[in-house]
């Protein structure tokens, strides 16, 4: 089941417009992101009390060569016991971030976002909201309602989605938007073996085999104002072809062993 943006604002499936969550983990990744970091935890601050009853930040500094590791460290100081950084000491790769995120979160919700500011803290509620409904999805999956990304990444981001539905059989519309929320019981069991963009999916692709149930909604996305993107790069698309592919032939050479294969999610 799919909800747009619009609908859930106007009143949250169910209708109950803005019903707050017990708790919320809520992290992002962040490499080279000094441009966006401050803002971001400014806005997660003001946001998430809205939508959580207690909630924590998490920052996952994942070899940053500017200043984000020294801002991270001061706004962990000054946030202490709200905010706080996990650093990597060299660039692991995006799945690497997010497993070090999910590793780092207490608390029996966890979502994430990316951290260059293309989604807004305050649109997790939309999440939030899909999660309490009374089908109880296990996971909510956010797809981007105008994706405001350059056409290359558009492109690939439609033969990604359509290699996922044919090979894995994963239907969700955007199977790459890095806005998405999750009970932490539905992560228990599951291992990952990618570190690199194939990440979600893969996750995805396991918790849809363990019979997880996965929703969707819409959201927002937004032009990056600072930074540079990466997503892109020969070698980021390059390591997720090599890591979907391996999934794959393990998957069809014995899905019990392609299962346990891999980190846990949680720590």
């Amino acid at each position: 089941m799919t909800t747009d943006a619009a609908s859930v604002r106007a009143a949250g499936p169910g209708g109950s417009a803005g019903r707050r969550v017990h708790e919320l983990s809520f992290f992002f990744p962040a490499h080279n992101e000094e441009a966006n970091l401050e803002a971001l935890v400014d806005e997660a601050l003001a946001a998430l009390p809205t939508i959580a009853d207690k909630f924590e930040i998490i920052a996952v500094d994942d070899g940053s060569r500017d200043a984000t590791p020294q801002i991270a460290d001061d706004l962990a100081a000054k946030h202490a016991g709200t905010f706080r950084v996990v650093h990597h000491p060299a660039n692991l790769g995006y799945g690497a971030a997010l497993r070090s995120g999910f590793r780092a979160a207490r608390f029996e919700l966890v979502a994430f976002i990316d951290g260059d500011r293309q989604f807004k803290v305050a649109d997790v509620a939309l999440l939030t909201d899909r999660i309490a409904a009374a089908d109880a999805p296990d996971v909510v999956v956010g797809y981007r309602l105008k994706r405001a990304d350059p056409p290359i990444r558009r492109w690939y981001a439609r033969a990604y989605r359509l290699s996922n539905r044919i090979f894995f059989g994963v239907r969700v519309r955007d199977i790459d938007c890095a806005c998405k929320l999750f009970k932490r019981e539905a992560l228990a069991p599951i291992r990952v073996t990618s570190g690199g963009a194939f990440f979600t999916a893969e996750l995805l692709i396991k918790l849809r085999f363990e019979g997880r149930k996965i929703a969707e909604v819409g959201v927002p996305h937004y032009a990056r104002t600072a930074g540079s993107p990466t997503g892109a790069k020969p070698a980021v698309v390059g390591r997720a072809i090599r890591d979907f592919w391996s999934l794959r032939l393990r998957l069809w050479f014995g899905r019990s062993g392609a299962m346990r294969r891999g980190e846990p999610i949680l720590g």
